[in-house]
């Protein structure tokens, strides 16, 4: 693994040397290159890891590396690349459909990998992979509050490979609409199903406002109908409380079958966020989210349906670019899905963890 990071580092540079010292008379812009990582400590107060029905803290009375990230962006005229990759089993769960081992801490997975042009002063067209456009969290831990991940996250999408236009259609309004591979899939040469993407984001030029309506839809690899809706909003009240919420519904039909008489079966959830920001090295943010799966397609799949309350507290303190996170959690779900160390089956899951993200 030492071995591949001092690859592409090196890489990298040279990138940026040549720009720095090529013929043309023109400054040619240098490559933008970032990184994080993140590492954490959780603890189950049902003494196992099966109790995590969410992703990226599949563990249980252990430290753990959760992933590192490499990301170089270059542009020049009205091209640019984005290529983004990431070591580590966060990275390896990301793409679950590509890594065989979700275990397996030195895999390199290739988180975003794109190219872009600018048709229009207004009309950017990309094509490659990119992180969703669903949703509220975010892959990289540095870029959530929580450290541990919502049941709509991780219900997905992940991320999405074909090609989008990006609409800029004025200066508090953008668009955009794209054509994709079967979700969270970078290759699907075995099929000929595709989905297509939307959204529709609002930002206020008079007010600390964000507004985001998201769509997804296609089929799958089996061929099983998807369309999923989601928003998104985010509120800046004033320099110490921040407000978010994101909401979605999925909703899923076998088309396969033709007789079938069966209806639609769907996952829904809903979740608000309060961030406090003390100062500007201590905040705090409560997330409180309820996911209803009665048709027992996701998190109560094997069971008859049910839903699950979560509420999480994180502490924020940040050093630099530096983020210590202290982080109490306890899931309430209205069947037994969660389990004591001896095997008795619980409603509830209480867990504590502390996790650590530096960005460069």
């Amino acid at each position: 693994m030492k071995k591949v990071i001092l690859v592409a580092y090196a890489a990298c540079q040279a990138l940026i040397a040549h720009s720095q010292t090529a013929a043309d008379t023109t400054k040619a812009p240098l490559v933008k290159l970032s990184g994080s990582a993140d590492v954490y400590y959780r603890y189950n107060f049902n003494g196992n890891n099966t109790d995590n029905k969410t992703s990226f803290t599949n563990s249980h009375n252990s430290f753990e590396l959760g992933m590192i990230s490499l990301k170089a962006e270059h542009e020049f005229k009205k091209g640019s690349i984005v290529a983004d990759v990431g070591f580590g089993k966060r990275a390896a769960e990301f793409s679950y459909n590509e890594t065989t081992d979700k275990t397996n801490t030195a895999e390199v997975v290739i988180k975003q990998l794109y190219v872009g042009y600018q048709v229009l002063d207004k009309l950017k067209v990309s094509m490659g992979s990119f992180g969703t456009h669903v949703g509220y969290e975010l892959l990289d831990a540095y870029l959530n509050r929580n450290y541990s991940m919502s049941y709509m996250f991780s219900n997905g999408p992940f991320f999405s490979t074909g090609v989008k236009a990006d609409i800029t259609i004025s200066s508090a309004w953008t668009a955009m609409i794209g054509v994709f591979n079967p979700t969270d899939f970078k290759s699907a040469s075995w099929t000929n199903n595709k989905y297509i993407g939307a959204q529709l984001g609002y930002s206020s030029t008079k007010a600390p406002l964000k507004l985001y309506l998201n769509y997804l839809e296609g089929k799958d690899t089996s061929g099983i109908q998807n369309h999923q809706i989601d928003f998104v909003a985010t509120y800046q009240v004033n320099s110490v409380l921040g407000l978010g919420y994101n909401g979605t519904v999925s909703t899923y039909n076998n088309t396969r079958d033709k007789e079938g008489i069966e209806s639609a079966k769907q996952w829904w959830g809903s979740a608000l966020y309060v961030n406090l920001d003390f100062n500007e090295k201590v905040g705090l943010t409560v997330r409180g989210e309820y996911f209803d799966d009665k048709d027992a397609l996701k998190t109560f799949s094997g069971t008859d349906g049910g839903n699950v309350l979560a509420g999480t507290l994180s502490l924020n303190y940040k050093v630099g670019n530096l983020t210590i996170i202290p982080e109490f959690r306890l899931d309430k779900a209205s069947v037994d899905i969660f389990h004591k160390k001896s095997g008795t089956p619980v409603g509830t899951s209480p867990s504590v963890l502390l996790a650590a993200t530096y960005h460069f």
